[in-house]
């Protein structure tokens, strides 16, 4: 049993409608809510099966009626001085939730049968939530407010989640009051109170540094070692605490701590398993929300005694989320602990390893607590699921170049038999996979072959998008190559073709492919990838590589230029380019990326552009180039991009797929990135997108709701032409464009 006094995820007035009473139980996910009124007396509990038998009884429905005229009014509840034990009595199946009452009849606490995750301020710690991570100050802070403040900034600029304190009564906690001067106390007591004697804060500077947290945007936390301190944090309002591994066996503290309803990070250092499993009884019995951090109390520890793979039994010791409070060297373990499944880490941080006080040598600088913080958060990312294995995108490129693929070695008509000994298997990788040869043998083609013609997965469909004719609110083309527009071309009406250029087809003449005047628009992909892995960068700090970028996007101008006079309705072709702008090892900040964007108008500027509109790309966080991932910074960001467009008067292409991924991974409205970048959109890339990188999907393959997709760009962008932007949608005569078209056509 829990008792959960975070109240304020339960809590509905009386006379709120009751549409708001339905948003808080989809929002605490606890599927309850409890009505009460303004002075906090409980007025009825409405459950969401309460709401369906409700709804059901109704001929109209009104949602904007008080909640308190459809809330149970019969219901269990307990009083707050019963004991945990009785309260326990009170669940059933049909009761998971018990309402704890003050004398007045006021809603001080929730008592549930498990809770699925510990809330700690805007923290969540559960299963699949982010490590929480700690930076133990202590008293590293070594009596001094101001070094308490240095040490909270640099907490923030490393990545930590909280900044965690100690406090002391130094009076009612020692038998001797304090007293450092006490020469009966042995060697390494008096060492300690002497410390202690000095380096403590006051309370009142105490919560001037917690006060300074909140301001700085991190969570205090505080271990509070005696009744005392805990009374005075009380007071203040600390959200939760945590237990000094000394004080897992002082059952009086705990207890104490327990009863304040908070949240509670309890270290097992110090501690057997047997008063491990006592403690955890005695916190479950009082109705505790905890965390176990396994710790070895060793300073340093040494590294065969930390011993991680205790944390896989204390998980099932303490049926509970599980960390890791470390004091050895370096910052390797406390990394490896998250594989381990630890979801809070706690480091002890100092800006000087050398200052007095033996925590500060077993203290992580600045830069060591931030190295710790990435490797967490890497590590966070790679362990992934144990559900079923999918291919990464990365894994999909690289496949379609070093995989192989089965082709047929001679000519056969559509509705011919496939033999064994037509079917070779030839690189690249980009058709039907070898294993899947048994499949082909004995099917009647679909259509006709040519020697050395790929087999794709669509042989083995019985039913085939065929392209047709189609018809949009907006300009729409297709992607194509030199060697293939004129074949995709002859399968529909586009009004526009967008080529994608190599680098190797700036140097091929292009009247070899052009023998008419096409009745069409134009648009140029330029290349991201050039002779000698050169990638465009625009924006690169390096001179000569920017020059470099800078000549080889002007040979795409030229080609553009040469391109033009074959598209009768080209007027001022795009030319859709990557900028630039990646990094390798992490995001910048605005900052960095302001510097960037500056150095990107420069170069822009020093190109020919007449005759031709070069629109950057928007791009995810994580592009993929040719197999490698990267990290990406220009043109990500809804507000950079309007900034850029309005100050220098430019308009981008709109990768859709780049940009849900980028929404996806900071969080953004969908819809309001459309709204503030569909002003400045010429063009659109079209496809699907799932989680942060999945980029290029067919169309219903992703997380894009499309109807309401078209519904946006009709509103913020309905000029701006499109073409479906499917990652290696030319393969079998173009079938995944066509494909998208079919798809797109329900909604656009």
């Amino acid at each position: 049993m829990i008792i959960d006094k975070n109240l304020s995820k339960y809590i509905v007035f009386a006379e709120d409608d009751i549409v708001v009473a339905l948003r808080k139980i989809s929002d605490n996910k606890s599927r309850i809510i409890f009505s009460v009124s303004e002075t906090g007396v409980l007025e009825g509990v409405l459950t969401d099966g309460d709401f369906r038998r409700w709804l059901v009884t109704q001929d109209s429905i009104n949602l904007n009626q008080p909640v308190s005229k459809i809330s149970n009014k019969n219901f269990k509840f307990a009083s707050y001085d019963e004991e945990p034990e009785k309260i326990q009595t009170y669940f059933s199946n049909k009761i998971e939730f018990i309402p704890i009452l003050d004398k007045n009849l006021h809603l001080v606490g929730v008592a549930r049968q498990k809770l699925d995750d510990i809330r700690i301020g805007n923290f969540i710690i559960d299963a699949n939530s982010p490590t929480f991570v700690i930076a133990e100050i202590g008293n590293n802070h070594n009596g001094s407010l101001q070094l308490a403040k240095k040490l909270i900034d640099q907490a923030v600029i490393v990545g930590a989640d909280s900044a965690k304190f100690q406090m002391r009564d130094l009076k009612s906690l020692y038998q001797n009051a304090g007293n450092a001067n006490d020469a009966s106390e042995d060697l390494g007591s008096q060492y300690t109170l002497d410390l202690l004697s000095r380096f403590q804060l006051s309370p009142d500077e105490m919560f001037a540094a917690f006060d300074y947290c909140h301001t700085k945007g991190i969570l205090p936390l505080c271990t509070p070692w005696d009744i005392e301190s805990l009374s005075q944090l009380e007071r203040y309002g600390m959200q939760a605490y945590k237990v000094a591994s000394a004080d897992l066996t002082n059952y009086d503290l705990l207890t104490a701590l327990a009863k304040t309803g908070k949240p509670l990070i309890c270290s097992t250092g110090m501690s057997t398993e047997s008063e491990i499993i006592n403690a955890v009884a005695l916190l479950k019995r009082l109705g505790a929300m905890y965390v176990l951090l396994h710790c070895n109390s060793t300073y340093p520890a040494p590294f065969k005694d930390v011993n991680l793979n205790y944390i896989d039994h204390l998980k099932e010791l303490g049926d509970c989320p599980v960390g890791y409070s470390g004091h050895e060297r370096g910052i390797y373990v406390a990394i490896a602990a998250i594989a381990k499944g630890a979801k809070v880490i706690e480091k002890h941080f100092t800006l000087d390893k050398n200052m007095e006080g033996n925590d500060h040598k077993v203290s992580l600088l600045p830069d060591e607590f931030r190295q710790m913080v990435e490797g967490i958060r890497q590590v966070e990312q790679s362990l992934g699921s144990t559900g079923v294995r999918y291919l990464s995108q990365g894994e999909l490129m690289n496949r379609e170049i070093l995989a192989k693929s089965l082709v047929i070695n001679c000519d056969l008509e559509s509705g011919q038999t496939i033999t064994e000994a037509m079917i070779e298997v030839k690189s690249p990788g980009k058709g039907l996979q070898p294993n899947r040869k048994i499949e082909l043998i004995g099917k009647r083609s679909r259509r006709s072959l040519k020697v050395g013609d790929f087999f794709y997965p669509s042989d083995l469909d019985t039913d085939k998008v065929q392209p047709r004719s189609y018809h949009f609110n907006r300009p729409w083309g297709i992607p194509v190559r030199y060697h293939d527009f004129k074949n995709l071309l002859s399968k529909s009406n586009p009004d526009l073709l967008e080529f994608h250029l190599s680098y190797k087809d700036l140097e091929v003449d292009i009247e070899q492919y052009m023998d008419q005047v096409y009745d069409l628009d134009l648009v140029v992909h330029a290349p991201e990838l050039f002779a000698g892995d050169h990638l465009l960068d625009l924006s690169s700090q390096d001179p000569n590589y920017r020059q470099r970028s800078i000549k080889e996007l002007q040979k795409v101008i030229s080609v553009t230029r040469q391109l033009k006079n074959f598209f009768g309705r080209s007027n001022r072709p795009y030319i859709i380019t990557n900028v630039g702008g990646f990094t390798s090892d992490t995001l910048l900040s605005l900052s960095q990326r302001e510097q960037l964007y500056n150095t990107l108008y420069e170069s822009l500027s020093q190109l020919d552009k007449d005759g031709v509109e070069i629109i950057p790309q928007t791009m995810p966080p994580f592009p993929w180039h040719f197999g490698g991932q990267r990290n990406h910074n220009l043109f990500v960001d809804p507000q950079d991009i309007a900034d850029f467009c309005r100050r220098y008067n430019y308009r981008v292409c709109l990768d859709i797929s780049h940009s849900k991924l980028a929404c996806t991974y900071h969080k953004l409205s969908f819809k309001e990135f459309i709204k503030r970048v569909g002003l400045y959109t010429a063009h659109l890339h079209i496809a699907d997108a799932k989680d942060i990188d999945g980029e290029g999907l067919q169309i219903g393959e992703g997380e894009i709701d499309f109807p309401s997709l078209s519904e946006y760009l009709e509103r913020y962008s309905p000029q701006s032409s499109f073409i479906p932007e499917v990652w290696q949608g030319h393969k079998n005569e173009g079938e995944g464009f066509w494909i998208a078209l079919e798809r797109l056509g329900k909604n656009f």
